[in-house]
């Protein structure tokens, strides 16, 4: 870090450098602005560096040890099959690092200048900038901040070695033979499934009445289904009371169905959703607006109630989701950048990395119908596909919400294998005021399982062929 008396004067600061912030930094630069970004970790933010990309890795790696077990269906049986936990982390951490390097090249080529520290506001054109050894004010014209969130901390449940947020459970240096994971949402069913294709004894203890709460329960259904198959045990409508610890596990007491209980484990993880970083950046200084939940009050061209800063990603109202944050980062250096960009989406997807897969995008059918819809639900089976059942995958289904007196697709909801890949089409379609006769005009290649898309439009139109009425 540059130190000196005085303040370094900037054009356009930005705060965090993850999904947000860097996206944010390079648009702001190819409008024209001197950009400078703040980071006081990792490039890359939580998403790269402990979130979305190294869990999705993990979860590979765990489908290929599962499937190295072979499958009788198929013919395939495999003996002695071993995993060396150490080169699985070890892989992930070669994907996370290839990423994070990129990012900063990026950052390097668009000509943003990228500052290691931690961000404190003095007024609403002033920061300082600190390190572990030196401190340096900044003045800017303007600002977006893009600080993130983190992992929300139990008080019975403080996080240890044995006591783990969803860092921790990406990091463990071998593969726990007992798991308990607190929370049943996407993060704990994920991370879940993950460990127990790596065959370790998985708890997990949800205070809903379901897994997953976020999707239908048709839905999330198939994954329960499955986590059973895997092992899994699932207590829902549990209250988790506390946590002993020894130097070789914990025992973990929860409530449910009135009685008392316990379980033991090597681990427990705690996944019961995440709080903005707001919380910390003398933001009271600069008279910045906010909810009582942290959450940081925008309009819809991100900006704050201080004209000149601007704010995105987790840390505004919304789903806590990377693409999210990379979306409002370029409709703010947009806007400071002199353009008339707004949030206007119409629909962000919701993808969970689970098995099956889970995806939906716009409304589901309750939904639709308390926001006033005449909806029709057009569902298409994964086991009337080729591909799907080529796959082995037969289970799931794709089904379109539309508006009955035009066909208009407003919503749709995926589960089974690539739903994190298929929910972009119908995305797409809601954005663009397609039809169900659009997508069902489109050509689509055979066999793939993308033709379920065009097979449930079909169904909507009341033109299926492959299923009957």
């Amino acid at each position: 870090m540059v130190v000196g008396d005085f303040p370094v004067e900037l054009d356009t600061l930005v705060v965090g450098a993850g999904p947000g912030g860097y996206v944010a930094a390079i648009r702001a630069a190819q409008t024209g602005q001197k950009v400078t970004v703040v980071e006081k970790g990792n490039v890359g933010g939580v998403c790269l560096n402990v979130g979305c990309i190294p869990s999705k890795a993990l979860i590979e790696a765990s489908h290929k040890a599962e499937h190295a077990h072979g499958d009788e269906t198929l013919g395939i049986k495999t003996e002695n099959v071993s995993v060396d936990f150490s080169k699985v982390q070890e892989w992930k951490g070669s994907v996370v690092n290839k990423l994070t390097g990129g990012v900063s090249g990026l950052l390097k080529a668009n000509k943003v200048d990228l500052v290691q520290g931690e961000v404190y506001f003095v007024d609403k054109n002033t920061v300082k900038v600190m390190d572990d050894k030196n401190s340096q004010t900044y003045t800017f014209k303007h600002c977006i901040i893009a600080t993130g969130s983190r992992p929300i901390e139990l008080p019975s449940f403080k996080y240890s070695d044995r006591v783990l947020d969803s860092t921790g459970a990406l990091n463990l240096k071998e593969i726990p033979k007992k798991l308990v994971v607190i929370g049943g949402g996407y993060v704990g069913t994920e991370l879940g499934t993950a460990y127990a294709n790596f065959g370790t004894e998985v708890t997990i203890l949800e205070g809903l009445k379901d897994i997953l709460g976020g999707f239908e329960k048709n839905m999330s259904a198939l994954v329960k289904k499955k986590l059973k198959s895997k092992g899994v045990t699932i207590v829902t409508e549990a209250m988790a009371k506390g946590v002993e610890e020894t130097k070789d596990g914990v025992k973990v007491s929860y409530e449910a169905n009135g009685k008392e209980e316990t379980v033991d484990a090597d681990y427990v993880l705690v996944t019961v959703g995440r709080k903005p970083n707001t919380d910390e950046l003398g933001l009271e200084q600069v008279g910045i607006e906010m909810t009582d939940k942290g959450l940081i009050n925008i309009d819809d061209q991100c900006r704050t109630n201080v004209d000149n800063i601007f704010a995105i990603g987790d840390i505004v109202a919304g789903p806590p989701l990377a693409h999210k944050a990379s979306y409002e980062g370029k409709v703010a250096a947009e806007v400071i950048g002199g353009e008339n960009s707004v949030i206007d989406y119409l629909a962000i997807p919701a993808v969970v990395f689970s098995d099956p897969e889970l995806a939906t995008v716009g409304y589901n059918e309750e939904e639709a119908k308390e926001a006033g819809y005449d909806v029709a639900a057009s569902k298409f089976p994964f086991a009337a596909n080729g591909r799907a059942l080529s796959l082995n995958a037969g289970e799931g289904f794709l089904k379109l919400i539309t508006r009955k007196n035009d066909g208009l697709i407003i919503g749709g909801q995926i589960a089974g294998p690539n739903a994190s890949d298929m929910v972009a089409e119908v995305g797409l379609a809601i954005e663009a005021g397609m039809t169900v006769e659009d997508l069902a005009l489109t050509i689509h290649a055979h066999p793939t399982l993308g033709e379920i898309t065009m097979e449930a439009a079909e169904v909507a139109m009341g033109t299926p062929i492959h299923i009957t009425k």
